[in-house]
């Protein structure tokens, strides 16, 4: 009898359960299969976030370049650059790596890989900028005597000079250079104009680094303009060789400038000046505050605006014309020669008023506007501005760290934005209605698009300039209408009736015009809280906000709303940033001293008002500086300042140098011991050791202009800003 033999112990199925070491092993199996699904869970919601997203790609390729040019300016050794620009190589490929021939990882996979690309295209277009026209500035004050070529005039009555940029050579170093000197109107003469060679003796400065954390960088202008230094006329000046041919460009603009200014009385002059040829060096110091703080600055500065009228004027205009030649008309599509005409009315008034980075992305986005039209397509989309952007970062990358570019994209942004809204489509879609109710609706939508472009400029204005306007989208309802459709029309109008010599009654209703717009200024900016200055916005809190500002604009549907978050945190951050206790010059000659009064406490009274300008700006503190020698609270002699802080639970001791007198070195020793930070404007001697810091010459140099925050027992100055960029190299070897 055959025996049943018994089954192989793997085929026995369990019943009673496993035993303690399979029990843990499969459980650690079922967890590592949970983790390993994470990454595929999230992808799978990335690719379904992308497919119905529906919203337009180009815009965010746009704003990858310039986050690229930005991490170039952000980091801050060569090696960090490579390292970036390897990672997004690794990044790029990887994606291809991991979800190439997966049909559910499509729109991952490239918006991946244009990412990381885009990315890396940015870092490498401003490095190769920076490496091609950077300009190694002089290594210290000095007076030489020059003899160059003018490569561009820049008038400037109301400041009484002419401003030269020359091309010239280094007598030491034997170098090329461009150097930029401002010479006295009464020494000033018509032959000195571009391509004149110029023989002279002149002070020269290399270009000034920020005076404060937070301040205008001069220096990383001057490095993108190829200027090496800047100074002023010493002496006499000679014209060695008349220009060999006139600059018919420059030449154009001064004559088109003058002519205006010989038409028309007063500011109002200036100002249409500025709007006819882009010249503002007539324009008052006055005229030119109460434009800034009234919120009207931007009328100032030939951009969208300005370009968008002319070019508008022609279309219209020409496609008038031609349809009243009914030859033309039933040969060729009219909108297309009048998109024609219109882009070379732009493309000339570009080139006139000297084709700077705002005037030329508007050119190119009116250009582009007129492709549409001419074809048919939707005109105003944020494609369209994406282009203009990336072909105004690839000729000018560096333009994307100014306000000029960050300030006109935002603009013309919040308006795209706004009027691709389906609710606003519906508002001003054409109805049975009155003129009245028709104008009002207009009116209404041009004072929320003001209010939304104020509310989109707000985090940079405050980044850049610490200020705060109040009334600017209100003046602007009135000032926009008045530039655009009155004072532009007429100055057209009045040169073109000029060649007849009846421009007469047409330069009247124009001065009318822009004395309009001067008074509605400067009443604007006299109003109480009209300009209130804010103590200033970090690069972190700024980059929240516009990232969360750009979310809001970019995406649509529901998934726009989650921009709301960033630009809450942003603005919930700000509003807690702390104010500087101490703001401490490049120099070390200006000090300021926050939270003692409700002015602001400084060492010393300038005689200038850029270094006080600054110190207000960056302490938020508003009207008249209060010296130390004034304030109860401080002693001073002849050469020093003490003062006694209270914060964060302890008292801070300040002694402050006045002069440069010799001190007894025992003395000072002992007053630093007593002290927590020493300022002084010159080299103090080792045995002078403070209980914290000692901000003496040697320290400004190699750190350049500090902010000191008490309560958190930090500092913060420009040096940590700047990394090796050339134009801070140069600066610290000052």
């Amino acid at each position: 009898m055959a025996t049943r033999s018994a089954p192989p112990v793997a085929d026995v199925p369990f019943h009673g359960g496993d035993t303690p070491h399979d029990g843990a092993a499969q459980r650690q199996w079922r967890k590592r299969r949970r983790l390993s699904s994470v990454p595929a869970a999230l992808a799978d919601r990335a690719e379904r976030f992308l497919d119905r997203a529906g919203f337009d790609r180009g815009p965010w390729l746009a704003v990858g370049f310039a986050s690229g040019i930005g991490a170039w300016f952000l980091f801050d050794a060569p090696w960090e650059w490579a390292t970036f620009l390897a990672a997004c190589a690794l990044g790029g490929l990887g994606a291809l790596a991991v979800w190439k021939g997966k049909e559910d990882r499509t729109q991952l996979m490239i918006a991946s890989m244009a990412l990381a690309s885009v990315l890396a295209l940015g870092t490498s277009v401003i490095w190769a900028r920076s490496a091609m026209v950077g300009a190694e500035p002089i290594a210290y004050p000095r007076v030489l005597s020059l003899d160059g070529r003018v490569l561009e005039r820049e008038d400037q009555p109301a400041e009484e000079r002419v401003r030269l940029t020359l091309a010239v050579r280094d007598p030491d170093h034997r170098r090329a250079m461009k150097v930029r000197i401002n010479v006295p109107l009464d020494r000033a003469t018509t032959a000195m104009e571009e391509g004149a060679r110029l023989r002279l003796k002149a002070r020269l400065m290399p270009p000034s680094p920020p005076i404060l954390p937070g301040a205008y960088d001069f220096a990383r202008t001057a490095w993108f303009d190829g200027l090496a230094a800047t100074g002023s006329l010493v002496g006499a000046i000679d014209v060695v060789h008349a220009a060999d041919r006139s600059a018919p460009l420059a030449d154009a603009q001064r004559t088109l400038s003058a002519h205006v200014r010989a038409h028309m009385d007063g500011s109002a002059a200036s100002i249409a000046a500025a709007l006819a040829s882009g010249d503002r060096g007539a324009i008052s110091e006055a005229d030119e505050a109460a434009m800034r703080d009234s919120g009207l600055t931007h009328l100032l500065s030939i951009s969208g605006l300005h370009v968008s009228a002319v070019i508008a004027a022609a279309y219209f205009l020409a496609i008038k014309l031609l349809a009243l030649w009914p030859w033309l008309a039933l040969r060729m599509r009219l909108p297309l020669a009048a998109a024609m005409v219109g882009a070379l009315a732009g493309i000339g008034y570009t080139l006139l008023t000297g084709a700077e980075v705002p005037t030329v992305r508007s050119c190119v986005g009116a250009v582009l506007v007129l492709i549409a039209l001419a074809l048919g397509r939707e005109p105003l989309s944020l494609r369209m501005v994406a282009v203009a952007a990336i072909v105004v970062l690839a000729l000018w990358p560096e333009s994307l760290v100014g306000p000029s570019f960050q300030m006109s994209f935002a603009a013309v942004i919040a308006i795209v934005s706004l009027h691709n809204a389906e609710w606003v489509k519906r508002f001003l879609a054409p109805r049975e209605e009155s003129a009245f109710a028709r104008t009002a609706r207009r009116v209404a939508m041009l004072f929320a698009t003001g209010l939304l472009i104020e509310f989109a400029l707000m985090p940079i204005v405050l980044f850049h300039f610490h200020r705060a306007g109040v009334y600017g989208a209100f003046a602007n309802v009135v000032a926009i209408p008045l530039v655009t459709f009155v004072t532009m029309p007429l100055l057209a109008l009045a040169l073109l009736l000029d060649v007849v010599g009846a421009g007469a009654p047409v330069w009247w209703a124009a001065q009318l015009s822009l004395d309009a717009l001067l008074g509605l200024a400067h009443f604007t900016a006299t109003q109480p809280g009209a300009v209130k200055l804010m103590p200033q916005m970090d690069l972190v809190t700024v980059l929240t906000i516009v990232g969360g500002l750009l979310w809001l604009a970019l995406w649509k549907g529901r998934a726009r709303l989650c921009g709301l978050l960033p630009v809450a945190g942003g603005v919930l951050v700000f509003a807690l940033t702390p104010i500087p206790d101490i703001l401490i010059t490049r120099d070390g000659r200006h000090v300021g001293v926050t939270g003692e009064s409700d002015r602001l406490l400084v060492l010393r009274e300038s005689r200038s008002s850029f270094a006080s300008d600054n110190l207000m700006e960056l302490a938020g503190a508003e009207g008249e500086v209060l010296p130390f020698e004034r304030w109860p609270g401080a002693r001073c002699s002849p050469d020093f300042c003490v003062l006694t802080l209270e914060r964060g639970d302890r008292d801070w001791h300040l002694l402050m140098a006045r002069s440069r007198e010799m001190v007894e070195e025992r003395a000072l020793a002992a007053a630093c011991e007593r002290a927590d930070i020493v300022i002084a404007d010159r080299f103090l001697p080792r045995s002078c050791q403070p209980r914290w810091l000692k901000a003496d010459r040697r320290f400004l140099t190699r750190e350049g202009g500090t902010a000191v925050y008490l309560a958190e027992e930090r500092i913060r100055t420009v040096a940590q800003s700047q990394g090796e960029h050339g134009w801070w190299k140069g600066g610290s070897r000052r």
